[in-house]
């Protein structure tokens, strides 16, 4: 096991009595085992003096002295790697070190893209050697690994960027929002197709054996102690669409936690209070640009039971960071004295890190990669519409869920180690062959969620954020393949893909967007597996949280509302099930195509567990591009053009002269009153910047949605008029 994953408690300290109840006997908490005081007079000092152990705050930072950085220039290896190798791979994949031969392949013994990224960690803490994704496909061998760590401990890779992470001299000061937190800020501003108020993630889990008088008291203190250890958790965004932490003793700084004590309620008036409450929650996330990103709320109910109740922005919370804060909140709520190796970095010392991804050359190479194929990319997938998506303003995505039961997804990865691929592979070949089935076209563009934590630091992988990017996927399918040939294919294709991710999928969907000439989401239908983060945490979700009680993950629901997103596929596991979700905009398609579509992406998942459903010809259509009609992806008409030539009022040249200034155009060139925003090298957020910085110099406030109808210096022009 992994030292940082080992249990600890604050030396000297009697564990506090939280109840009359007898401690739980035989269970050990799987924390950090490092431990250290907190500076004397400090909160966190108060903390451990009495009600429990946090992990101390920051101590005040000399500004002549400079921490140590973290940098990727990997020394000389200068022993042999497979036998640290090996140990690496038992550990992640827990088996023992002499069941893994050199010949040996990280899939066939159970590993996965999501294993691969906690390979390549554990590799840079290990043995001091920065690998990029490229260099550890899945289908590689342990021999395969030693020859590569060989060659890239002896000279440094070209394709991996020398990024130094450090502290920030001031840990409050605001640091930018990454591509995809860019993407889910401008989808809360109301301007863009598929927007809604708040992007987040809400879930409930069951509990059992709820020791009522206790546990809201336990939970409180947990939630506490836990936004001292993740500084995310503090954070706010800001106007212009940047983003800092605020200090530990901030007004608000903390989330709060809600208690809804239903227990002497009927049972029946306890499932209506509980249906309301989870409509609530799904229509009306929480915004961290006005109060924190986390609402948690917990459900007392009848008969010692109860529920946790969690919804969390996007913008500040990713699908990773949701597996470490419940781990971490249902440890602190377990044991009073349970400690958390510190933090040496935090979200904001990552993020300014990677903001000199561009200055290097492997970014470069990168951007070029995909630049010079998005000529080449197709439309998304041509689902059948019921109406135009500018059109819709849905409330709630809905969404259907199945489960395969523990023995069945057993069979089903037992048959693609066979066949040479990752479960999420098979599952992206199931998904595709169903749209394509349902659009009525084999050639079309997907869009895939991504964690994406560039292994930087050794904490990055502890460290509560929104790490996420994606990666766009042109998917091109024959007309007539067995199911292993596709999702080969398909595994290709992403791995390919992945091995170019320091530019991210936002970053490449702008641009396609300015080449198509569209406001318009180019890639809204997305597929999404987390399929072995909780074997890549080195931890599952406890089975028991003290006065929680038992967390019972097969009495789960999750529900998730994407900006910018028409439908998205997503798997992920609960104690050894595997969930299979489809979320949509219901207002979007027809009731039957979406149950078609389902039926046929869950069964062609279920048929994995027999060599019937790998060797068999998939039938699909036999059109490559789609036809006309009212379908996702088509196109919008193009924007009704203004007539050319200079500003013709003061209206227009405080326009250009503002986007002027923020696209850095150059002085000497006119800029024409026709001239569209967005193929000048605008996007999405700038234009939010400039729109509040128009309003800012005393001209009337237009919304996205004004400006977008007409994106040129003369036509946003005409709408501040219009509100004059």
């Amino acid at each position: 096991m992994d030292p940082a994953t080992r249990g600890g408690r604050v030396p000297g300290r009697a564990r506090r009595a939280r109840s009359r109840r007898p401690a739980r006997r035989g269970r050990t908490v799987r924390l950090h085992r490092r431990t250290r005081r907190a500076p004397p007079g400090s909160r966190a000092a108060a903390v451990q003096g009495g009600r429990g152990a946090a992990a101390a705050p920051r101590p005040p930072r000399d500004p002549h002295r400079r921490r140590p950085h973290h940098r990727s220039e990997p020394p000389p290896v200068t022993v042999e790697p497979e036998p640290q190798l090996r140990r690496i791979w038992a550990d992640i994949l827990d088996l023992p070190e002499h069941d893994i031969s050199p010949g040996d392949s990280f899939l066939s013994l159970g590993g996965d893209s999501v294993l691969a990224v906690r390979t390549a960690a554990l590799v840079r803490r290990r043995l001091g050697v920065v690998l990029a994704m490229s260099d550890i496909p899945v289908h590689h061998t342990l021999a395969d690994l030693a020859a590569v760590v060989r060659e890239r401990g002896a000279v440094r890779a070209a394709d991996v960027p020398d990024l130094t992470v450090a502290r920030r001299d001031d840990p409050l000061a605001p640091f930018p929002l990454l591509p995809l937190q860019q993407g889910y800020f401008v989808g809360q501003q109301d301007g863009w197709e598929l927007s809604y108020e708040s992007a987040h993630h809400y879930a409930d889990l069951g509990l059992t054996g709820v020791d009522g008088d206790e546990a809201a008291e336990a939970l409180r203190d947990a939630l506490h102690r836990l936004a001292a250890h993740q500084p995310a958790l503090r954070a706010r965004i800001l106007p212009d669409g940047s983003q800092r932490i605020l200090d530990l003793d901030a007004p608000g700084a903390i989330p709060s936690l809600t208690v809804h004590d239903w227990r002497a309620l009927d049972p029946e008036e306890a499932v209506r209070e509980l249906a309301g409450l989870r409509a609530a929650m799904r229509a009306h996330g929480p915004d961290p640009a006005t109060g924190p990103g986390i609402d948690l709320r917990l459900s007392l109910l009848p008969g010692g039971r109860g529920r946790l109740h969690s919804s969390m922005s996007l913008l500040l919370v990713d699908g990773w960071s949701s597996g470490v804060f419940h781990r971490d909140l249902f440890a602190f709520a377990a044991d009073w004295n349970a400690v958390l190796a510190p933090l040496d970095i935090d979200f904001g010392d990552y993020v300014t890190a990677v903001q000199r991804l561009p200055e290097t050359p492997q970014w470069q190479a990168d951007h070029d990669w995909w630049w010079q194929r998005l000529d080449t990319f197709p439309q998304p997938p041509a689902l059948p519409l019921a109406a135009e998506p500018d059109a819709v303003r849905a409330d709630v995505m809905r969404s259907l869920e199945t489960r395969l039961a523990p023995e069945r997804w057993a069979r089903v990865q037992e048959r693609c180690r066979a066949h040479g691929v990752t479960p999420s592979a098979a599952a992206l070949a199931a998904y595709a062959v169903a749209l394509a089935r349902t659009a009525g076209h084999r050639r079309f563009l997907l869009n895939s969620l991504q964690l994406n934590r560039l292994p930087l630091h050794p904490d990055v992988h502890r460290m509560v954020g929104a790490f996420s990017s994606t990666v766009l996927l042109p998917v091109e399918l024959p007309e007539r393949a067995s199911f292993a040939v596709l999702a080969r294919d398909l595994q290709a294709l992403t791995g390919e893909a992945l091995a170019h991710n320091l530019v991210s999928g936002v970053e490449v969907s702008r641009e396609l967007a300015r080449r198509w000439g569209t406001t318009r989401p180019v890639a809204p239908v997305v597929f999404q597996s987390t399929l072995g983060v909780d074997a890549a945490m080195g931890s599952a979700v406890p089975e028991e949280a003290g006065p929680l009680g038992r967390i019972d993950l097969a009495d789960h629901r999750q529900e998730l509302r994407t900006p910018q997103v028409a439908m998205e596929g997503r798997l992920y596991e609960a104690r050894d099930e595997l969930v299979i979700v489809l979320s949509l905009v219901e207002e979007l398609f027809h009731a039957a195509d979406v149950e078609r579509l389902f039926a046929t992406f869950t069964t062609l998942v279920r048929s994995l567990e027999t060599p019937e459903g790998w060797e068999s010809t998939c039938d699909l259509p036999v059109a490559l591009d789609p036809d006309g009609g009212l379908r996702l992806g088509a196109r919008p008409r193009a924007t009704t053009g203004q007539d050319g030539g200079p500003p013709r009022d003061e209206v227009e040249q405080a326009v250009a002269d503002c986007w002027r200034e923020l696209l850095g155009l150059p002085e000497r060139d006119r800029l024409d009153r026709a001239a569209e925003f967005f193929a000048l090298g605008g996007d999405s957020l700038v234009a939010i910047r400039m729109l509040a910085r128009l309003a800012r110099a005393g001209l009337p406030q237009v919304t996205p949605r004004a400006f977008l109808a007409a994106p040129t210096v003369a036509g946003l022009a005409a709408a501040i008029r219009a509100k004059r």
